[in-house]
């Protein structure tokens, strides 16, 4: 009987990160709502879930359309399971000299990294708020990126999103953890070794070398000790890099 739920926001292709803290959650023994915008996609990652012994359904929803969120938090809150961990793990990027970045794709780099994010995260927890009597514990994470800390020339648009997401979390932190919610931005600061890359990049990524790139597995098992931790010593900013990454 799985007693807890997990909802993961932005999940893409089964060798990524949202994949990846889907299956690490369910072997954790959470019930976990798979969240994305294709319901192919999202069907064949909780079929492998369910195939390996775990539980998950899909949960679609963009999360750029606020009464989509909505409608997808009240299926998560009429499942029966407390929700104990919430993950916003969407997001894209798009490399591009400043001068040719348009004010629509400005915007939607925004709308995914930051919008996204301040309305799921109030769609999660006014429910986490209603739960606390029954859930066990209860953390918000959110995927960050170095650009974050130090814009870089051709991402501006990127950087500027998750910037702003970075520092949204900060704030949600100091007004929810003293009511015992985790919330903790996690910052990814070197290359994933998934789909994309591999598929787009091969040779960079056979380049950087062993353990050159961030292991999708190594990356979920940092999420899931972050739920873990105690409250009187949570962290509220991770940063994942590989050991050969310079600062």
């Amino acid at each position: 009987m799985h007693e807890k739920a997990a909802v993961i926001f932005g999940v893409g292709p089964r060798e990524g990160v949202g994949a990846e803290l889907c299956c690490r959650a369910a072997r954790d023994g959470f019930h976990v709502f798979v969240n994305g915008r294709s319901p192919a996609k999202l069907s064949a990652i909780v079929a492998s879930i369910i195939a390996e012994g775990g539980s998950a359904e899909p949960l679609v929803a963009d999360v750029t359309a606020e009464n989509q969120i909505i409608t997808a938090m009240r299926q998560v809150a009429s499942s029966g399971y407390p929700l104990e961990l919430a993950i916003y793990n969407a997001g894209n990027n798009r490399p591009e000299a400043f001068l040719d970045v348009t004010p629509a794709v400005f915007e939607d780099l925004w709308r995914v990294t930051c919008l996204g994010a301040f309305m799921v995260s109030q769609q999660v927890l006014k429910l986490m708020l209603q739960q606390q009597n029954i859930a066990q514990r209860q953390t918000l994470l959110f995927t960050g990126a170095s650009a974050s800390l130090r814009g870089k020339a051709g991402f501006s648009a990127f950087a500027a999103g998750k910037g702003a997401l970075r520092m949204l979390t900060q704030s949600i932190a100091r007004e929810f953890g003293p009511q015992g919610i985790h919330v903790a931005h996690v910052l990814i600061d070197g290359v994933v070794e998934g789909e994309k890359v591999r598929t787009r990049f091969p040779e960079y990524i056979n380049g950087l070398g062993e353990d050159g790139a961030l292991k999708l597995e190594e990356i979920a098992d940092a999420y899931i000790a972050l739920h873990a931790q105690g409250r009187s010593a949570w962290t509220q900013e991770l940063d994942l890099r590989p050991y050969k990454e310079s600062f």
